[in-house]
């Protein structure tokens, strides 16, 4: 006995617990064609959200496909080690334990850090297996594992050998909060309402002033030149002068620089080398001081000679209000500006001079750009690419060292100013004694920063196969088939897999990049806890089960395209749920007599389902092709709510209390396992339960493992005469409705002889669809165009339904008129479109067929209603 309610979360638990316990979802190398995928590893910090979500589903939805497609598929999951978040988590634990980092070793720390990895890291993991994630849970591998770190340092040392990896003094973007270099991809910048101070500079020896304009104040402390463009003759006769720097006191030179902007402001400029990338570079030409203000944590230093020790934003006020009292402000003003900020902790960023590893990123774009401009690399949606070209082409060196100890440890060794990088320190050891036969272990210092954290994933779709050790699985797997990820990562680690990927295998990563949007609420906001827009993700699952989210998520992400989560589509998907097992409950009801034969309708329906399905497939197929998954959905949803539903079974449906013949319920059945399958990729878990409810299976014949439907020819004939049927019963459904004649009350339909008409008619079974589901004592052809009752036309063909009607002729008239004025409408949209050369040149034969068509039928309808309503007007 099929229970009255579908119980997700019992069917959910049961069937995954299943898949796992028969090793579904393990792949190793074998004959077969290999589908593989690697996830985006999400951070050790993170739990589940709404983004994690869609990015999932897709994955599992083409994973599973792929699996039915008879493929040997591979999902490998893993999670990314993110130093900069899980050291702000690490010390954050400590502190409220009453311990400081300061206080620990770095060996004690990291032993900490692990005990948080392995009690929290895995939790998200654990998540998505509830939304039914089919991963090969056995290749999870970790960016701070042992095979991954060996790649990572690998990789160092190889690029540092072929001198595509450097040190060097350069202007970096500093995070205050986290103490720590960011590279340019992780500084996220926004319009910020800001004021902007214009500030007197005293001209020594006079009692003149030059004003610059700042938005910040705080950095004036630093100033070791005032810059004015060559050509300003406001300034002419300031060559070789100073100025004194207000409140400090200190004399700085006044220079000229055609970097200076001569329109904004007063057209001078204040020079700050330790604190602006510009002003860094003017230094660099003039030979300038360089005072550096700032602290590593945002706090004034002692070159700062004022306000030491004190947050910068705190300074920013104190030293104003100094400026003004000491009347050295001129005036302030309300001012938008670009503010840079950590992606990771949103501090606003520094800019600062520090010592850095960085990597040659021109060296490395040539291939990877070519790739996807060529489309070796294929992005969808397309639009992509000129954005990725953009970037690739103005490609800037990638700083990699960060100053955190929860990373894997820059393989570098000091004696003195010598470097020597190696894979271990007795390696190192190796390289130094050349130069300092003497030197032990205890001489080598080793660098104290971490590499940054993208700089183990861009190794992801090598690494996870051990490829820098072992090559069995990497040349089984590698190129893998697909990568989905978020546009807003393009740079930090879609572009730079590309470039690894060339740099170590000479070939691409992956074959497809699928680009998710932005999950975002109906108002088109980004999801965030600070609006409380975003759903908790578990508690959805929970509520309307892992199909309904998956659906609800995918009805609405078109590809590429952000997603407006509404939580009425999670409830459509839960809704469908209980559709499907609804029809299966009917189904599974339904009473069998073997001495029944199948009747010409119940034939005629199964056919047509049969190759509706086909054609059906034919466009999932085309659309999993080109990532179209939420198209593909929807299709498959229309499908089985509508045709296979609300049609099909209602058409072989027996009659209350009688049998059918066995074959018409052996046929819905195989239809409706077809459909399990069909559905699977998207709804697994209630498609695994139905499909073991319709019938008896044989042990490991699961849905999971069938054969994904193939697309095969179809016949269009029958598919055109069955919907002429579905359109002939809505309209005496309508006729019904609008005149109150009850459903239980039989009628007699006449259909308006033709050519047409007459093989509809002579279709075995076709007459008797229409006759039990329209409820109609007779459905016939005749000649007489003037039998009384209401006439509507299906297709090209007239048909009545004879009743007696209170609808009076002028009500009949004002429909046809209003009907005519439609298809008039749309036969001149059809004429406008085959009249443009440009259409019928370009498009298949087969789509200015189908328009021809149209247009044919369109004519035709438009002449019947013009017959009626000349019929109409006479009477």
């Amino acid at each position: 006995m099929i229970s009255s309610r579908y119980n997700p979360a019992e069917v959910e638990s049961k069937w995954y617990s299943h898949w796992m316990h028969n090793n579904y979802f393990h792949s190793t190398p074998d004959e077969r064609e290999a589908y593989s995928i690697v996830i985006p590893p999400p951070n050790v910090t993170g739990v589940l959200h709404m983004g994690h979500m869609l990015n999932n589903t897709i994955q599992d939805i083409l994973i599973r496909k792929a699996r039915m497609d008879g493929k040997n598929a591979c999902w490998v999951p893993g999670t990314d080690h993110a130093s900069i978040a899980t050291e702000a988590k690490v010390v954050k634990m400590l502190r409220e334990q009453g311990i400081k980092k300061g206080d620990l070793t770095r060996e004690r720390f990291l032993e900490y850090a692990f005990e948080w990895k392995d009690k929290y890291g895995g939790i998200i993991l654990e998540q998505l297996q509830k939304l039914g994630a089919s991963c090969d849970w056995d290749r999870t591998a970790f960016t701070m594992d042992e095979v991954r770190s060996d790649a990572v340092i690998k990789v160092f040392v190889d690029l540092y050998k072929k001198n595509k990896l450097y040190r060097g003094n350069r202007m970096v973007n500093w995070d205050p909060e986290a103490k720590t270099v960011l590279s340019n991809e992780e500084v996220i910048y926004g319009l910020e309402q800001s004021k902007l101070f214009h500030v007197k500079y005293q001209i020594e020896g006079s009692n003149d002033f030059i004003t610059i304009a700042t938005t910040r104040p705080e950095t004036i402390p630093g100033d070791t030149a005032l810059a004015v463009h060559p050509d300003d003759t406001r300034y002419a006769n300031l060559t070789g002068k100073h100025v004194i720097v207000p409140i400090i006191g200190r004399v700085i030179p006044i220079i000229k620089d055609d970097y200076v902007d001569m329109e904004f402001g007063t057209g001078a400029l204040k020079v700050t080398p330790a604190h602006d990338v510009n002003d860094y570079e003017i230094g660099k030409r003039h030979n300038l001081e360089v005072v550096d203000v700032f602290n590593e944590d945002g706090t004034m230093s002692l070159a700062a000679s004022v306000y030491i020790g004190e947050d910068r934003f705190i300074v920013r006020k104190k030293f104003v209000k100094d400026l003004e009292q000491a009347g050295f402000i001129e005036k302030s003003e309300d001012y938008q500006n670009n503010v840079g900020r950590s992606e990771r902790t949103n501090s606003v960023v520094e800019p600062r001079l520090s010592l850095q590893w960085y990597v040659d990123m021109k060296a490395l774009a040539g291939p990877a750009l070519d790739a996807v401009m060529r489309d070796e690399v294929e992005f969808f949606p397309k639009n992509q690419k000129n954005i990725y070209r953009h970037w690739m082409e103005n490609i800037k060196d990638w700083c990699i060292s960060r100053q955190l100890w929860w990373g894997h440890r820059i393989p570098a060794y000091y004696i003195g100013d010598d470097i020597f990088v190696a894979e271990t320190s007795e390696e190192a050891l190796s390289l130094a004694q050349q130069k300092y036969p003497k030197a032990t272990m205890n001489d080598l210092l080793q660098d104290e920063d971490v590499l940054d954290t993208w700089f183990s994933s861009w190794l992801w779709p090598i690494s996870v196969f051990d490829g820098f050790n072992d090559r069995k699985d990497l040349d089984y797997y590698y190129p893998t088939s697909v990568l989905v990820t978020g546009w807003d990562i393009i740079f930090l680690w879609v572009a730079r897999m590309i470039m690894a990927g060339y740099e170590w295998e000479g070939k691409l990563p992956f074959k497809d990049v699928y680009f998710t949007g932005m999950v975002r609420d109906k108002q088109r906001r980004k999801m965030s806890k600070q609006l409380g827009n975003s759903p908790d993700a578990l508690k959805l699952i929970e509520e309307f089960g892992a199909d309904g989210v998956r659906f609800g998520m995918m009805s609405c992400s078109p590809a590429g395209g952000d997603l407006l989560f509404d939580e009425k589509l999670v409830e459509q998907g839960r809704n469908f749920s209980n559709k499907m097992w609804n029809a299966l409950r009917l189904v599974d009801g339904w009473e069998i007599d073997s001495n029944i034969k199948i009747s010409d309708s119940d034939t005629l329906a199964y056919n047509w389902m049969q190759h509706k399905m086909a054609s059906l497939v034919t466009d999932v197929e085309k659309n999993f092709k080109e990532y179209r998954l939420s198209e593909a959905l929807i299709s498959c949803y229309s499908f089985v709510w509508t045709d296979f539903c609300s049609w099909y079974l209602e058409m072989v449906k027996p009659d209350f209390d009688a049998k059918m013949p066995i074959q018409t319920k052996a046929n819905t059945v195989e239809l409706f396992s077809q459909i399990c399958s069909l559905m699977h990729p998207f709804m697994p878990f209630i498609t695994e339960e139905i499909w073991h409810k319709l019938k008896t299976r044989n042990i490991g014949e699961d849905c999971i493992m069938s054969q994904y439907p193939k697309v095969n020819p179809f016949d269009q004939s029958i598919i055109d005469k069955l919907e002429q049927a579905k359109d002939i019963i809505s309209n005496i459904r309508d006729i019904r409705n609008k005149n109150g004649i009850k459903m239980k009350d039989e009628l007699d339909v006449y259909i308006i002889h033709s050519e047409r008409s007459g093989l509809l008619m002579d279709h075995a079974g076709w007459t008797d669809i229409c006759t039990k589901l329209g409820n109609l004592s007779s459905f016939t052809s005749t000649a007489n165009e003037n039998i009384s009752g209401i006439g509507f036309i299906s297709g090209t063909e007239k048909c009545i339904v004879a009743v007696k009607t209170e609808m009076d002729n002028a009500a009949q008239l004002n429909e046809k008129l209003l009907e005519l004025t439609y298809q008039e409408g749309f036969v001149l949209s059809v004429q406008n479109k085959l009249s443009n050369e440009r259409f019928v040149a370009g498009a298949p034969k087969d789509v200015v067929e189908k328009e021809k068509a149209k247009l044919s039928d369109g004519l035709e309808r438009i002449k019947i209603l013009k017959e009626d309503i000349k019929r109409l007007e006479g009477m």
